[in-house]
């Protein structure tokens, strides 16, 4: 069945690429609705969806000027990993915000407002056949389950030490999501840092939300959480990229070298070829009510 939060909840922190101080309130909302963005005073509501992309210079950015919301992949891949499908979120700023870099604080949040089912049934997208996008020696993949469900297979490489190549697979159930990403922060490098900055971009990033890299190791006084947590971050993102595909997909994904506008290219290419995939489970836009509330830990 389909889901909701119990509750309104909100979070505050700092945009890490405008540096601006954003709120933000989670909300529930009804069956069919889907995950729907809305600057706080704006009339224009953006769904979270392939579609509504602009942009994935450095993050993931819906709609264009005042309208705006950028950097909203650590937050959908949190409702993703936890299975939560109807949400109205209202941002009171151009950015969601950082937090500590990972989607911690947005578990925590959900969490809190607890989640709720819907007496409506739960799409899905399927895949049914392979579908891949490569840009140079970087590809991204979808490949049936035939076990269902969902899986990730991600590599990267890195010149750069302390990253070098990583490999991390993992199947997808709220308690893997927890256990083995949602902590994983976002990663970047000194020199680049410094050359954002000069550019007027990046400038809420820090060591409170970011795992800044110089010399070979993490400059960061609590070190890392995770041996690979290079790696677990890009699950992350992979993750709240192909949410974007407007349901949960049941498949197999696999990447080398991937990033946001790898990811998005994926989910574009599979949503144009429909003989890859098929729509399981209710309407596109089902009305229901609260059913019953679900154990937070999923």
């Amino acid at each position: 069945m389909q889901t909701t939060l119990g509750a309104t909840v909100a979070l505050g922190g700092v945009g890490a690429h405008s540096g601006l101080a954003s709120r933000l309130l989670l909300m529930p909302a009804e069956a069919g609705s889907g995950i729907v963005f809305t600057r706080l005073g704006g009339v224009d509501a953006l769904r979270a969806e392939a579609r509504n992309v602009s942009s994935t210079d450095l993050c993931v950015r819906l709609g264009s000027g005042a309208a705006s919301i950028s950097t909203i992949e650590h937050l959908m891949a949190a409702l993703r990993g936890l299975r939560v499908d109807n949400v109205a979120i209202e941002v009171d700023g151009p950015e969601v915000p950082a937090m500590d870099g990972s989607a911690a604080a947005f578990v925590e949040a959900i969490d809190e407002a607890g989640i709720v089912a819907l007496a409506a049934p739960r799409r899905a997208i399927v895949i049914r056949a392979p579908v891949r996008v490569a840009d140079g020696a970087a590809w991204a993949e979808l490949t049936p389950a035939p076990a269902g469900g969902f899986s990730m297979d991600v590599e990267i490489s890195y010149a750069a030490a302390p990253i070098g190549r990583m490999r991390r697979r993992m199947r997808l159930t709220p308690a893997s999501f927890r256990a083995e990403i949602a902590r994983a922060r976002t990663f970047g490098f000194l020199s680049d840092a410094e050359r954002l900055w000069r550019e007027g971009r990046a400038l809420g990033a820090s060591l409170d939300n970011t795992i800044v890299l110089s010399d070979g190791r993490a400059l960061n006084p609590q070190g890392l959480r995770f041996a690979d947590e290079f790696v677990r971050h890009k699950m992350l993102d992979v993750l709240g990229d192909l949410a974007l595909a407007g349901a949960p997909i049941i498949g197999a994904f696999r990447s080398y070298r991937g990033g946001h506008r790898l990811n998005l290219a994926l989910v574009e290419t599979l949503l144009a070829t429909p003989s890859a995939f098929a729509i399981v489970g209710g309407e596109q836009r089902p009305r229901g009510r609260p059913a019953a509330r679900i154990g937070a830990s999923g």
